[in-house]
């Protein structure tokens, strides 16, 4: 087979031999690019990363500490591998070790040991789905998920939405969310009684599902949002979840979020909901110590008016956004 290679997005296809050496318009970006016997383009590839590993054994073993330029040379032959054409609900790639070794690297050249836990960024589960509902409809979703999270922490196992003082379409979004919970077993039972407008669910006993709706689904919104974006620009970047990480004094810290974007520089976001301001010294003091800039320091409170985002922005060392705003502002620091 013959492979179609597009120089200017990264796309690759697999063709027919009859067309080695012929033009075509990329499907993705529509640029002209050459199609290539597959064998002489694997040789010339391998040639180019041979050269690039080659060149960062050289740099004096990697002695050099707390500079950008070993993260640079990592980004460097990460961006000559070709970018998939992959599912973000359904992939695995972002828990590679080779895929996160960056971010594990930028951490260890600022004497700080950091921990990944790999099944962090696998998404070929369903938390990442129910995760996006939650986040896109939360003016709506996000009373609901409050009330599943009060009851399972009472230790009760039954919640009982009312929907009397709910619209139609409040209604009608607020059971298929509960039936997207029941049916991806999130839930262990759903019943509507439609004529009293009231639900009852049974809620799940599961550690991994209770501690989803504790707080790790606005993780996951996050992270979801993020790739997507990633593959948007047919990008691969490191970026890691849920990461822990130990200081030299010992101190230790937990990052909601972190990757580094295409230029080397890194960001880190943390997630809340409900009453944050009592946090708000914790997070100043956490970018002080990792030395990240202002709009790379994000705290993404989920309902938090834009303008009061703006408006503490302005008095801390830190950028505020809600899930909303979030996205612009990441495309902001590319």
């Amino acid at each position: 087979m013959a492979i179609y290679k597009c120089d200017a997005c990264h796309y690759i296809q697999e063709t027919s031999n009859e067309y080695i050496g012929k033009k075509a318009k990329c499907p993705q970006c529509k640029e002209v690019g050459v199609i290539l016997n597959t064998i002489s383009y694997l040789q010339e590839v391998t040639e180019k990363n041979i050269l690039l590993e080659k060149k960062l054994l050289d740099k004096d073993t990697i002695k050099e500490r707390n500079t950008s330029k070993n993260i640079d040379n990592i980004l460097q032959v990460q961006d000559s591998i070709p970018i998939k054409d992959f599912n973000i609900h359904n992939t695995d790639i972002f828990s590679q070790k080779d895929h996160y070794t960056p971010i594990v690297t930028w951490f260890k050249d600022r004497y700080i040991q950091a921990k990944v836990d790999p099944k962090m960024m696998d998404t070929t589960g369903f938390f990442d789905e129910v995760a996006l509902y939650i986040g896109r409809n939360f003016n709506n979703i996000g009373s609901i998920v409050n009330q599943i999270k009060y009851i399972q922490n009472k230790q009760y196992d039954t919640v009982k939405i009312n929907l009397s003082k709910n619209n139609n379409n409040e209604i009608e979004q607020i059971i298929e969310f509960c039936k997207m919970l029941h049916h991806y077993s999130f839930i262990a039972r759903y019943n509507f009684q439609k004529k009293d407008k009231i639900i009852y669910l049974t809620l799940s006993n599961i550690t991994k599902i209770k501690n989803f709706f504790n707080g790790l689904w606005m993780e996951w919104f996050v992270f979801i949002q993020i790739i997507s974006f990633f593959k948007e620009k047919h990008m691969t970047l490191p970026i890691v979840r849920g990461m822990n990480i130990t200081f030299q004094n010992k101190d230790k810290s937990e990052l909601d979020i972190f990757f580094i974007n295409n230029q080397g520089e890194p960001v880190c976001i943390e997630c809340k909901t409900g009453e944050f301001r009592q946090d708000l010294n914790k997070y100043f003091l956490l970018q002080k110590k990792l030395n990240i800039k202002k709009e790379h320091f994000l705290l993404c409170v989920f309902g938090l008016e834009e303008e009061q985002a703006k408006g503490l922005t302005s008095m801390y060392e830190i950028t505020l956004v809600n899930e909303t705003t979030l996205i612009p502002h990441i495309k902001s620091l590319f």
